[in-house]
């Protein structure tokens, strides 16, 4: 499978979050584990985890899709390194999920829109990219950018409709 069809996958988790009233955002990670040496995969690649945004429902700060989802790979791999996996995530990652690929090791990060509140894998900040630190990983912005855009613009507008009505 390719990056486009894995984030169909995220989006799809993204659209069960919106159903529970939370903000759309979905998560997989895919592991596909790759000799250094050799730069041949080892491993066929599956996906590990999905996961979707239930920050109201957990009432967590930390459960964020890809936060979520990638602590279900780690429980999945029995490890706290995800060497290997990608994770692929509807919005560009907030400093703290950044901050966990980099904790855990995963070797690329693919992701729909942007965040210019939040980002930090290439909008705000540069977590992945940044050598003072002992890991850094591979970035893929955009992908499916417009789709994934529109579930979060959607999600607001209609929150804000809602809210006026509920004034009137």
């Amino acid at each position: 499978m390719d990056d486009i069809a894995y984030m169909q996958m995220a989006i799809e988790q993204a659209k069960c979050a919106a159903a529970q009233d939370e903000v759309p955002i979905g998560a997989v990670v895919v592991y596909h584990l790759r000799d250094k040496a050799t730069d041949k995969f080892i491993e066929p690649e599956r996906v590990l985890a999905k996961a979707f945004n239930l920050r109201e429902t957990l009432a967590s700060p930390s459960a964020h899709a890809e936060f979520l989802a990638m602590q279900q790979a780690s429980e999945e791999l029995g490890s706290w390194r995800l060497t290997g996996c990608t994770v692929y995530v509807t919005l560009e990652p907030c400093i703290m999920c950044a901050g966990l690929m980099h904790q855990s090791r995963i070797d690329r990060c693919v992701f729909g829109a942007s965040d210019p509140k939040a980002g930090a894998l290439g909008t705000l900040y540069r977590i992945h990219a940044d050598e003072r630190l002992n890991h850094t990983f591979e970035v893929t912005s955009g992908v499916c950018a417009d789709e994934c855009g529109k579930l979060l613009s959607d999600y607001f507008s209609s929150k804000r409709k809602n809210k006026q009505s509920d004034c009137e």
